[in-house]
């Protein structure tokens, strides 16, 4: 009887966590099929062989880039059950060891993240937009100005970026039901829609889409760069994996897999019936079928496009917190809005960039199928890269069979990005604009601590104990603890030197505190290293770069009560540009020992002179 309870619960659990994953994870994927099609057949003629050929296109791009690239191969590589850039870069940095790949690794990294931002400014703009759009089905409202649409759409945005500092735990809970009643409105309105037509189901047969690019040649080609709008956001099954694990999301991509494939097919049904065109493919099917639920379905299809934005918001406060910890990007402030939760963060600087970007991106397209023209690039330069950076991690791990699967996956993602290139002139180098921002301040915040580290000259630890063991045998001592910060405590900052040997303030017990990021997501250890000298320690802790820690705890938990916390500053001189952009960088972000919360009223700031 027991053991029947028992399984029960765990269905009930396997079945709440599918569900949880519709709402975290299949948002942005799930509103494609409100756009993909009407794009698609805006320039093309809707006749029977191009209807069949493109919802062929559509159902094996979805197999190969979502079902084969992310729930097969990159699912495959997850650490301790999390996915995304940063995890892929772990892995190929522990496998390549130190050698000169390794700077080639670090730049693909910055630029996955870079082009994960453009998509994130583009998702939340296309997505709201287009839903916004179908108001114009409703009886009445079909003279409604596309100024007041955006209108619309601009205020929903403002509204969902505003909510954010409050956190979302609260509401998560009803995302993934939402979207399940998303996607099942979408696949019963899909199987009516086939029924009308049935001869769509051949598309399943991938000779249709060969077919279809081989009889339109270049023109058939460029089509692909407007297919790929069918998988925007494939990519989150594995940078979402993280929160919910490797099974639920599979579990619930075979059923959000099945309701795309219904809904592209009735769809196509739909167009087959109706070759005059409608302004949205979707809601001109939905309002065939039902006038009365077509308001529902709209609100329905809004709420959607929102909880699709919420995934890519949260996505990237994920990304720039594991940025921030791998010293890849500036110590932007970072607020914790959950009290069981810490991974549930707000970075008040990414979540008001992302605004003003869709709103501004939003006012310039106008239109949803403009916007279009815009999207794909980031999406596709993101797939690719996965692809490349699987491929070597296969290769290196002899993984023969996966490795060629990757590499023929990566040529697919290679082809979609250069069909996407002929967006540049029209509109798509806002996506690259849009990258372009967080490569630069990757690049020049990098750039700039390795030079202010050259700059300040760390001691070598034997140098400074010859002065220190003096002055500490000379000096008065303080009672008490002082705590200091180093990157390496084998290298003592000057700040430190200053202090205790030109300030002469020396304590009864100096403990050298240092962190070590992990080349791996998860993992927490603190510990003393052997005593340096009398009165002088060093302590270590070591954290994964996704970790959320309080640093305060883990010394109290070693048993460290400090009286005082001493950090260094730099104040930065430089006639260089570049430079004065890194010093502006370092003054806008929190200093080191404000960014992990320790107590103010125990710390001291030694400001150091910094010629660059």
């Amino acid at each position: 009887m027991k053991t029947t309870t028992s399984t029960s619960d765990q269905k009930d659990s396997a079945v709440k966590e599918i569900i949880r994953s519709l709402g975290l994870v299949f948002g942005d994927i799930g509103t494609s099929p409100i756009y993909t099609l009407t794009i698609i057949f805006i320039l093309l003629k809707p006749t029977e062989a191009n209807i069949t050929g493109v919802l062929s296109l559509i159902l094996w791009t979805l197999t190969v880039l979502v079902s084969v690239e992310y729930a097969w191969l990159a699912m495959g590589l997850g650490e301790k059950g999390e996915g995304g850039a940063f995890v892929l870069r772990g892995i190929l940095v522990r496998l390549l060891k130190k050698t000169r790949s390794m700077v080639f690794v670090t730049i693909i990294t910055f630029i996955g993240i870079s082009l994960l931002a453009g998509d994130g400014v583009i998702t939340p703009a296309i997505s709201i937009l287009s839903a916004v759009e179908g108001i114009l089905l409703i009886p009445g409202f079909s003279g409604t100005k596309q100024t007041t649409l955006i209108v619309i759409a601009g205020i929903i945005a403002i509204v969902l970026f505003a909510f954010q500092k409050k956190g979302t735990d609260k509401v998560a809970g009803a995302f993934g039901p939402l979207m399940l009643l998303w996607f099942l409105a979408i696949s019963i309105s899909g199987v009516l829609s086939i029924i009308q037509a049935p001869s769509v189901l051949k598309a399943v047969n991938p000779y249709y889409a060969a077919r279809f690019l081989y009889q339109n040649g270049i023109a058939g080609f460029f089509v692909l760069s407007e297919v790929i709008l069918c998988a925007t956001g494939g990519e989150a099954l594995y940078a979402d994996m993280g929160h919910l694990g490797r099974k639920p999301i599979i579990r619930a991509w075979y059923f959000v897999f099945v309701a795309l494939a219904l809904s592209y097919l009735g769809q196509g049904s739909f167009i087959l019936k109706h070759p005059e065109g409608t302004t949205n493919t979707l809601f001109g099917m939905v309002l065939s079928q039902s006038v009365v639920l077509y308001v529902p379905f709209l609100i329905l299809s809004i709420i959607a496009t929102v909880i699709a934005s919420q995934a890519m918001i949260s996505g990237m406060f994920s990304i720039v917190y594991q940025g921030i910890n791998t010293r890849l990007l500036p110590m932007f402030k970072v607020e914790y809005t959950s009290p069981r939760l810490r991974s549930q963060i707000y970075i008040g600087f990414v979540n008001w960039f992302l605004l003003l970007s869709v709103l501004f991106i939003m006012f310039e397209f106008r239109e949803s199928h403009r916007l279009a023209a815009a999207y794909g690039l980031a999406v596709t330069g993101t797939m690719a890269l996965t692809g490349i950076m699987m491929t070597a991690i296969f290769h290196l791990r002899r993984e023969r069979f996966k490795m060629i699967v990757s590499l023929l996956v990566t040529i697919v993602d290679l082809v979609f990005l250069l069909s996407n290139m002929y967006k540049l002139p029209h509109g798509g180098y806002w996506s690259i604009i849009i990258a372009l921002i967080p490569l630069i301040i990757m690049l020049i915040y990098t750039g700039g601590q390795r030079r202010l580290y050259r700059r300040i000259r760390p001691l070598p630890l034997d140098v400074f104990l010859e002065s220190y063991n003096q002055v500490y045998r000379e000096l008065n001592k303080i009672s008490g603890t002082a705590l200091y910060f180093a990157r390496d405590p084998r290298m003592i900052p000057p700040y430190i030197v200053h202090t205790m040997f030109r300030n002469n303030i020396i304590y009864e017990s100096n403990i050298i505190v240092s962190i070590k990021t992990l080349d791996q997501p998860f993992g927490l250890k603190s510990s003393f290293n052997e005593q340096i000298a009398d009165g002088l320690e060093a302590f270590e802790i070591e954290m994964g770069y996704m970790e959320v820690v309080k640093i305060e705890e883990i010394l109290q938990s070693a048993g460290i009560n400090e009286k005082v916390i001493f950090y260094g500053l730099e104040e930065i001189s430089t006639d260089k540009p570049l430079w004065k952009i890194f010093s502006t960088l370092k003054k806008l972000t929190p200093p080191f020992i404000q960014f992990h919360d320790l107590p103010l009223n125990k710390l001291h700031g030694v400001v150091t002179r910094v010629e660059m």
